[in-house]
């Protein structure tokens, strides 16, 4: 299905109303709004010229993500403690626009990964670092993703199951780390990293359904933990977490949608992370991937929906006119710089929507097309598949502990 692109005049209509007060947050808005809608601008000036606008600039990624395997600037030191981040961030887009890693690099980054993995079990942000939730979510994707025996056999699923007993709370939360911050990223990143290594048990995720249902908040999303404010990335690590579980009937799915579609910007037509926010290309997949698990729960309950709940042809428009640096990588928003984090994000939204159930939707020509991933994981589906056939193959790997 071919979707189009907004009228530039309906655009134009939907900027910001400030009711003549404005505030700093409201003379933030209106600055973004110009950037983008100059993009707009600029791309119906263009289409008349070459209508095959916008493109997805694949073979510029391609070589940013790919020369980023090798050689990162120094701008990226602060994230010393979040490599198995940026392998992940690297591989993850790569995956999704067709790419393979050959068997050389392959090899090279398994070992890596095993170098930030940690006696007690789980990985570090480095090798040598202390095993962080987080972290160890971002090095199971990145070796799943590599799919080689070799990086399947990295994980010590026994003493990954102990880290994971580690950091468990008796409410059913779990800490990031030992006696480190307590809130809903790390139960998605235990339920994430213990059903895709074939460890998890009832005994370990005892009472943690109902904790993560204490984070559902008045207006609809989910936040950090009890009594803070609802963020696209709690909401969706809330709402998967609990899909992961077979709890999902335990959403408030009308308010968390009704959140949710909150939260794409009228004229931006991307997401923004919280009430009052600005847009960011990352939320394309915080609280884009959101949608189909609420589809998944709908058709459970009869409810099934006959197209996207979200405008996915306004979002596809925002993520490859305002958020491509034309020599390759993606961002935030216009006038931000390009990064590995914000690439992988926009990509992954950018795939998720482009398709409904059996139904693909494609803004500009068939060239933008991304392959599919999966939305509880944020894998291309055939790898999580490969991956829970490998490790649920292979039996637990040690008698639970749930009396520890």
């Amino acid at each position: 299905m071919e979707l189009n692109l907004r009228p530039i005049s309906t655009i134009r209509k939907q900027t910001l109303n400030f009711e003549n007060c404005p505030t700093k947050t409201s003379d933030e808005q209106i600055d973004v709004e110009k950037l983008v809608l100059r993009k707009y601008e600029d791309l119906h000036t263009k289409l008349k010229v070459n209508k095959n606008l916008p493109e997805l600039l694949k073979e510029k990624h391609r070589n940013f993500l790919y020369d980023s395997i090798t050689y990162l600037s120094s701008s990226y030191e602060v994230l010393d403690a979040s490599r198995p981040w940026l392998c992940y961030w690297i591989l993850h887009p790569l995956s999704l626009i067709g790419i393979q890693l050959d068997n050389r690099r392959k090899r090279a980054v398994a070992r890596f990964l095993a170098k930030c993995q940690s006696p007690k079990g789980g990985f570090g942000g480095g090798p040598g670092q202390i095993p962080h939730l987080a972290t160890t979510y971002a090095a199971v994707n990145a070796l799943v993703i590599l799919g080689t025996e070799e990086a399947l056999n990295v994980i010590d699923r026994k003493k990954l199951q102990d880290f994971l007993w580690s950091v468990r709370q008796p409410d059913g939360s779990f800490e990031m780390h030992e006696n480190g911050e307590i809130d809903i990223r790390g139960a998605y990143c235990a339920l994430s990293i213990a059903s895709l290594t074939g460890i998890m048990t009832p005994e370990l995720f005892r009472n943690t359904a109902e904790w993560i249902v204490s984070c559902q908040t008045y207006e609809g999303g989910f936040s950090g933990c009890p009594g803070m404010e609802a963020h696209g990335g709690y909401a969706f690590c809330g709402l998967a977490a609990l899909v992961i579980l077979n709890k999902g009937h335990l959403v408030d799915e009308k308010a968390l949608l009704r959140w949710l579609v909150q939260k794409q910007m009228k004229l931006e037509g991307g997401f923004q992370g919280r009430t009052n926010k600005l847009v960011d290309g990352c939320y394309s997949f915080w609280q884009g991937g959101a949608f189909p698990l609420i589809y998944s729960l709908l058709h459970a309950a009869g409810n099934t929906p006959k197209k996207h709940l979200f405008d996915n042809g306004s979002l596809q428009e925002y993520l490859l006119v305002c958020c491509q640096n034309p020599n390759g990588g993606l961002l935030d928003k216009p006038g931000r710089n390009r990064d590995l984090y914000h690439t992988c994000y926009t990509i992954s939204g950018l795939s998720l929507s482009q398709r409904f159930v059996d139904t693909t939707s494609i803004l500009g020509s068939k060239h933008n097309e991304v392959m599919s991933t999966h939305p509880l994981y944020n894998i291309r589906p055939d790898f999580v598949r490969k991956a829970l056939v490998y490790y649920n193959g292979l039996g637990l790997p040690t008698e639970d502990q749930s009396a520890t």
